[in-house]
């Protein structure tokens, strides 16, 4: 039954456009988010009756449910209507943090150690449990909150059976389902219980449109089904590469915080502060920059290694270059990236210990998140190192070229999803070669000006053709055709 402001668009994700915090004194104030869905659904125009169903992720969030009843205020969530579902903490945990995060993340970017995981027990069945009632409370609030034939977009793998599950209470909805991930390999995927792999692809399935990042998650997620189900159904199949915000972002990067990180990394890096953008860095110092968080799959700790090597194999570098390593700490509820945080810093670390002289730092590593800091780092780059062992996408990818201010040479990851457009201009690595990355960040800092120049600025344009707003509208027009 849909309720009395029902909605022709509705959008459904674990994170939704805002947050809350609840100060000492009672008091609830509200924090919008960015990113892509939240451009994207500001492309349907105030004409559209849209919502966004979300997940209460904080105390603050739960607060502002229990005194709304999860329908917020528009001036709180910067005029979209937003339906916050209050699940219990303990389901939430379960399922984002004992199934999400730990189990189906790790299976689609492959990061298990084999020999001693995954295992399969009680403790795993009773944290499915939650995921299904945390997945049945999306699929409810949506069936109530949808206009008759509404288009439904719900987005990511915390999410993979509400398609199902809302298809089976709202028969007249048009349902799209998009992953934001990499979708496992057949032989990979088939590590999940046999029951509980078939269930999260019917529950896709449950989908008109399933949509991902790249042909080759596409490709991935039709072999696993056609293995386990003997094919998608009736189910569509589509790719929308998710592209960056060149105008937000060539704007945003010349704010006079950005200008003031930047003239602080020059100094760091050697130059003076006040010099333009690659100007008087010490000796001709160039700058290798990669922005992530320490999310296993970024594969930070190879990258460092692999700059070690750089330095080792090649002297003539020492005290010419610089590594900018931004490393914002991810689920660091988990002692497994708690670990991997740690172990960035300590081979950072040491690669400055073995190599610095009074002069020179070779690696600039930060770790408190600062997205002014960034943008600042990435109009410095030369070069771009993004070498994740699997990655739906990775935007750090498009959006280095579009504000390196001399252009960059990006190195790039096979394994990424952007290889799959931007691999021609790229220094392409097998992300597992350390001594293969070393020499292509070697010929990144060697290319001439000319055809690094030339490189960016086809790399940018690539990196640029499917803004937020047209990707999110693309997939409307796609599910709803």
């Amino acid at each position: 039954m849909a309720s009395e402001q029902a909605a022709q668009v509705l959008v459904a994700s674990n994170r939704g456009p805002v947050s809350f915090t609840l100060r000492d004194d009672g008091e609830l104030t509200a924090k919008r988010g960015g990113g892509g869905l939240v451009s994207g659904l500001s492309a349907i125009g105030p004409d559209t009756d849209a919502v966004w169903v979300c997940a209460a992720l904080g105390d603050g969030d739960r607060e502002a449910v229990r005194r709304t009843g999860g329908r917020l205020d528009t001036a709180d969530t910067g005029g979209q209507r937003v339906r916050m579902l209050g699940i219990a903490p303990d389901v939430f945990a379960d399922a984002y943090n004992g199934v999400a995060n730990s189990t189906l993340w790790f299976v689609h970017h492959l990061l298990y150690q084999t020999p001693l995981e995954p295992s399969f027990g009680p403790e795993f069945r009773a944290q499915w449990a939650s995921y299904e009632t945390y997945n049945r409370a999306f699929a409810e609030a949506l069936a109530d909150e949808a206009g008759e034939g509404a288009a439904v977009l719900v987005q990511d793998y915390h999410l993979a059976l509400v398609p199902g599950m809302l298809r089976a209470l709202r028969p007249d909805l048009r349902i799209g389902h998009f992953s934001h991930t990499p979708w496992a390999p057949v032989d990979y995927f088939r590590m999940l219980p046999d029951d509980i792999a078939r269930q999260l692809l019917r529950g896709i399935l449950g989908a008109d449109r399933a949509a991902f990042l790249t042909q080759r998650w596409a490709n991935a997620f039709t072999a696993c089904c056609t293995e386990l189900l003997g094919g998608t159904g009736n189910t569509r199949i589509g790719v929308h590469g998710l592209g960056a915000d060149a105008d937000f972002l060539r704007e945003r990067a010349h704010r006079p915080d950005v200008d003031e990180r930047l003239a602080a990394l020059r100094e760091q890096i050697g130059g003076g502060p006040g010099t333009d953008a690659g100007a008087d860095r010490g000796a001709d110092r160039k700058v290798i920059v990669r922005v992530d968080r320490t999310e296993l799959s970024k594969n930070i700790v190879r990258g460092l290694h692999a700059y070690r090597q750089l330095l080792t194999d090649r002297p003539e570098w020492r005290e010419r270059v610089v590594h900018i390593a931004f490393a914002y700490p991810s689920r660091q509820d988990l002692k497994i990236y708690r670990d991997y945080t740690a172990e960035v810093q300590r081979v950072a670390d040491e690669i400055n210990a073995e190599f610095g002289t009074p002069d020179w730092l070779p690696v600039i590593l930060h770790v408190q998140d600062d997205f002014a800091r960034s943008l600042a780092a990435y109009r410095l780059a030369d070069v771009a190192l993004v070498n994740p062992i699997r990655d739906g996408m990775n935007l750090v990818a498009k959006e280095i070229p579009v504000i390196s201010e001399r252009g960059c040479a990006l190195v790039l990851s096979r394994e990424a999803g952007a290889y799959e457009e931007m691999g021609e201009d790229a220094l392409v690595v097998n992300p597992y070669d350390i001594t293969a990355t070393a020499a292509a960040l070697h010929e990144g800092l060697n290319m001439p000006a000319e055809e690094r120049a030339e490189r960016s600025k086809r790399l940018a344009a690539t990196a640029t053709a499917l803004p937020p707003q047209q990707w999110f509208l693309d997939q409307l027009t796609a599910l709803r055709a």
